[in-house]
């Protein structure tokens, strides 16, 4: 395949010369556009599979497939960055095997490819008695899941840490650190390309199809006379994966529900008040965590987030309404117990969003000295919620496919849910996918 740079693109089509990211790809014959594994979500855990199926299978024939013109624009290019060390998850749950796991293999990672990171460590913050129990369950999770070195502080130890807290008891883990994800992403698709692979922006999957060759039986196409054929398939798409599996087949459950956290900054004056990440004991009461304090690489602190149901799958502002969408969430059954379930949890975070004020309220609870004043509004990210139809949340990873199903059903296989710690964890999922993909398609 023979690969000239030019200055703009175009779209493609079938047997004719292609220019994809700038990149122009003179085709040889009329399977240039077939490949061996398809990989659908340009996201992190897309991207980290793709590049761990390469580096297993170096001969394979290799395409990435995203929707949006770069890769990373959603969940994986809008988090807090954190690499978290695997404390909060539940012994034995494939969260906490591969939160353990892929920290290690993100820093070592960040570490070949010159990518920004720090070892900022985090504080687990008990505030009153009530939460002392609480953290001790914690402290113990941590030790069943083997987080290292993490231990117990009290208040004196709290304030020799971070002395702006006002913590009585806390967990300390210093292996906890930050980093750019959006940055991490790119640094993996730089490697798809390396290896051979080759990437498809603003290529939104419409339809799974069998195609007229049956050595590339699965025809992807975005609805726009565009398509892709290829052997095998991997889907993972994030706030988007319920609707790209229903189109081979799968079932419409679990359903992605968008919740946005919307995060303030400390002006840049005041980022020096806190070095490290400080976290609240979680309260079972309610759904979500809460809000924290997080440094970034570039030298800001983000206080946040809160949580709010979006208004579209991409909702990051109250503006952005896709009302066939939100019809679709209003009228799930799961989602409507849920919001029955936490009404008033519910109507607190809504307020949070509307009145800046009272999300500061949440932090002055275990840092001292931080005003209204000394924030100002930052950026906010979309999570997407696997949600089963009693209102449960799916707080696991989940694989679909239909093994038997048919020409296409048979050959794709779903990422449905990758939740937090999913962008710490992508190394990790990545080879537990990459091995999936292997037994099931017999790479």
């Amino acid at each position: 395949m023979e690969i000239t740079k030019i200055s703009n693109a175009i779209r493609f089509k079938p047997l004719l010369p292609a220019i994809v990211n700038g990149i122009l790809i003179k085709r040889s014959s009329s399977n240039s556009q077939s490949y061996d594994v398809a990989v659908v979500g340009g996201g992190i855990v897309g991207s980290a599979s793709a590049r761990e199926i390469l580096k297993r299978h170096p001969n394979l024939k290799l395409a990435i497939i995203e929707k949006e013109d770069s890769f990373a624009a959603h969940q994986s290019g809008n988090n807090s960055g954190v690499i978290h060390a695997g404390i909060y998850y539940k012994p034995g749950s494939l969260k906490a095997k591969l939160c353990v796991k892929g920290l290690d293999l993100m820093y070592k990672f960040c570490e070949e490819k010159g990518i920004k990171y720090k070892k900022s460590g985090k504080l687990i913050a008990a505030t009153c008695q009530q939460e002392i129990p609480r953290l001790l369950e914690l402290y113990d999770r941590g030790q069943k899941n083997g987080v290292k070195d993490i231990k117990l502080v009290d208040s004196k130890g709290i304030q020799e840490i971070e002395p702006l807290c006002k913590g009585i008891k806390g967990i300390w883990s210093p292996h906890t650190g930050i980093t750019n994800y959006r940055e991490v992403t790119q640094h993996l698709v730089k490697d798809i390309v390396q290896c051979g692979g080759t990437k498809y922006l603003n290529f939104e999957v419409k339809k799974f199809s069998e195609s007229d060759n049956p050595d590339f039986p699965v025809n992807i196409s975005d609805g726009k006379n565009n398509s892709i054929a290829a052997k095998y398939v991997l889907t993972c798409c994030g706030l988007h994966s319920d609707t790209v599996a229903v189109l081979s087949g799968c079932s419409p459950n679990p359903k992605i529900i968008p919740f946005r956290g919307e995060y303030l900054y400390l002006k840049e004056n005041k980022s020096n008040m806190c070095k490290i990440n400080i976290y609240p004991v979680p309260d079972p009461r309610f759904p979500f965590l809460g809000v924290h304090v997080t440094p970034t690489v570039d030298g800001r602190i983000i206080l946040g987030p809160n949580a709010v149901l979006a208004l579209s799958r991409e909702g990051y502002r109250w503006t952005d309404v896709n009302v066939s969408e939100l019809m679709g969430i209003l009228n799930y059954s799961g989602f409507r117990q849920l919001a029955m379930k936490y009404t008033a949890f519910g109507l607190k975070e809504i307020a949070k969003s509307l009145i800046t004020p009272l999300q500061i309220n949440g932090i002055q609870r275990f840092i001292k000295g931080i005003h209204y004043k000394d924030i100002e509004i930052g950026p906010s990210g979309v999570r997407a919620q696997a949600m089963a139809e009693d209102g449960t949340l799916i707080e696991d990873f989940v694989f679909d496919s239909q093994p038997g199903s048919g020409t296409v059903g048979s050959r794709v296989l779903h990422c449905r849910n990758a939740p937090s710690p999913g962008a710490t964890s992508s190394l990790a999922i990545a080879m537990m996918i990459a091995d999936k993909m292997e037994s099931q398609f017999k790479l």
